[in-house]
This record gives C-alpha cells, structure tokens and sequence, in this order.
C-alpha cells in the first residue's frame, strides 16, 4: 500500500497524503479487482494476480487503452482514471478506474427491486444490454486511437480456420455438428461487414446496472477479450440462447438469470438496429458463429476440467451448443 500510495501521489491522482484502505471486490486466475479508498476519493484497481501468466501483462494494458479509448463517448463504461506499467510497484502492470454505483447481475440468484417483480421494467434490462453494444458499434476506433487493437482485415475469413485449429490443439472427444457448422460457415459471409470496437464476451455477466428502476446501463467491465473485429458478433453472443418464448416458465432457466418477461430476440434485434444503424437481416450467420466459437472455447475448460466441477459442467453444454450451431446452419434460410 505504501508503493501504491507513492505512485498515486507521483501521478497527481486525488487524495495525496491520505492513507489507502482497499476491499477485494471479485477475482480469479486472470484478474482481481479491489475498491481502494483515499479520504472521499474512491475507485478501483484491476490487476493479475501473482500465478497469472505473463501474457496477462500485456492484455491488462490492452484493457486500458479500450477504457481510455471510451472515455468521451456515450458507451456506459468505468471512467479512466490511470495506468502503470512499473512492475516493481504492485509486481504487475495494474489499471485504476474510476467506481461505479451499481449492481451486476453476475453471481445472483434472483434480479434486485424492482426487477424481481415488475415484468415491465425487467424488460428495459435487455433492451440497455442490447443498447450498450449498439452504441459501442458507433465508436469510431481509428479516431480513438485502436488502430493497432485488432486486424479486422480478413476478419471473417480467419475465423474458421483460426478455431478449428484451436480445437485441434486441445481436441479430446469428437464434437458432432463441428464440421458442419464449419462448412456452412465457410459456404457463407455476412451481408455487410463494417468493423468496430467488439468486446468479446458481451452478456448480462459483463454489464452492471444503476440502482433502481427504470433499467439504465451502468458500464460494460471485464474487456479482457475486446479487440477491433465485428461488432454483430457481441449480438449474437447476446441473443444465442435466448429463449423463443421469454413468457414460458422455461424461460427462467434458459439462462444463468431469469428471462421471463425480457424482449423477444426480434425485439432486441430492431433495437439493436435502429440504435446502431445496423442491419441485422443476417443474423443468421453470426448466432451460428457465436454458437460454434463459444462451444470451441467452452472445450478447452471442459478438457482440463481435472476435478473442477464447474469445468465439468461444460462437457455437456459443448455438445449442446455445437449440434444447436448445426442445426441452425441446417435450417437457416440465410443464403448470402
């Protein structure tokens, strides 16, 4: 605390002299986050923990720029606030920034008042999740200085071959649906692809909410996978299991939290689309992307599960997730 509290006061940051009190907030093998105190001032710290791999250094930095790069915009975001490359104050490149009052639906059981009850405002929580990325799409990232973030040249083009090697390194079980689905991907392409800022693991998990009712957008956190690619790829990470029918019973558990009530996925997608200016016709196309990439990734925790139970938990829902991707490949009408 005392190295942290010399770096702060070196960087002008607020609250100079005053000693720091610190509260961990949430973390894991990549990232762990603490509110830190100094008199009123308040924000909080994102840092690999010590075991983390070395690699997290330079993606704890990439973070920083899209946070620094959002700051100005009207994307819902924790305030920048300042970064440190200096190892030898923390034993890791570390980012403070600024603290949010809010909730997040990760990690409950249930949605807070008034959303527990009032169908009506629990509904506004989907459309601010799909507003969020919407606004996001509109950033403009050369501007904001993301030019060396990702390569969206050849974006689409890479991602086939990019995750069917991925799963060969790893591979440990045949995943029925796998080769189809890739080649009913390689067999098509979107309709229109303008790339943007995407975050690349955007759903409720990854968005925290103001207090109270009506539902309001806090900040999109966690952008550990956000990269320069296309942005309707976060949509249809959003919407791929969304439920047909968010009125059914089976819509409080098709998901992590509970969906009855929520827009339908048609709703949420001309939401999407009048905020961003986006069309979203082929839509298609990118839930069976989200689908296949996401039970690729999924593998990989499934394949090293060990004796994690919750890593075990995902054997199964790969399997699902895959013959869900081929089936829709199967059937989707969508021929660009």
């Amino acid at each position: 605390m005392e190295r942290l509290a010399g770096w702060m006061d070196d960087a002008g940051l607020p609250g100079k002299g005053a000693p720091i009190e610190h509260r961990f907030l949430s973390g894991g093998t990549q990232n762990e986050i603490y509110e830190i105190r100094r008199g009123d001032e308040r924000c909080v710290i994102r840092i690999p923990p010590p075991e983390a791999p070395a690699s997290r250094d330079a993606g704890i930095l990439r973070e920083w720029h899209i946070v620094e790069a959002l700051d100005g915009t009207d994307v819902p975001h924790t305030p920048a606030v300042a970064v440190c490359e200096d190892t030898s104050v923390l034993g890791r490149p570390f980012y403070l920034m600024g603290f949010v009052d809010g909730w997040s639906p990760m990690g409950r059981t249930e949605w807070p008042a008034p959303f527990d009850t009032d169908l009506t405002a629990r509904a506004g929580l989907a459309y601010q999740l799909a507003e969020g990325i919407a606004l996001l799409s509109k950033v403009d990232w050369q501007a904001r200085g993301l030019h060396d973030l990702g390569r969206p040249e050849g974006f689409h083009e890479r991602q086939v071959d990019r995750w069917t090697a991925f799963l060969d390194r790893i591979k440990g079980r045949e995943l029925p649906g796998f080769d189809e689905a890739a080649a009913w991907l390689r067999a098509h392409k979107p309709l229109d692809y303008i790339p943007g800022i995407m975050h690349g693991d955007y759903q409720f998990a990854n968005v925290m909410y103001r207090d109270g009712a009506p539902a309001r957008l806090a900040a999109i956190v966690d952008w550990e996978m956000g990269t320069v690619g296309d942005p309707k790829l976060d949509l249809a990470w959003m919407v791929q299991s969304w439920p047909e029918d968010t009125g059914s019973p089976e819509a409080a558990e098709a998901s992590y939290v509970d969906l009855r009530g929520m827009p339908s996925r048609d709703q949420l997608l001309a939401h999407y689309a009048e905020v961003s200016g986006r069309q979203v016709e082929d839509i298609d196309y990118y839930v069976v992307l989200a689908k296949w990439k996401l039970a690729v990734v999924l593998e990989q925790g499934f394949q090293r599960a060990g004796d994690d139970a919750k890593l075990q938990a995902f054997g199964p829902v790969v399997l699902e997730l895959m013959a869900s991707a081929a089936e829709l490949a199967g059937s989707s009408e969508y021929t660009s």
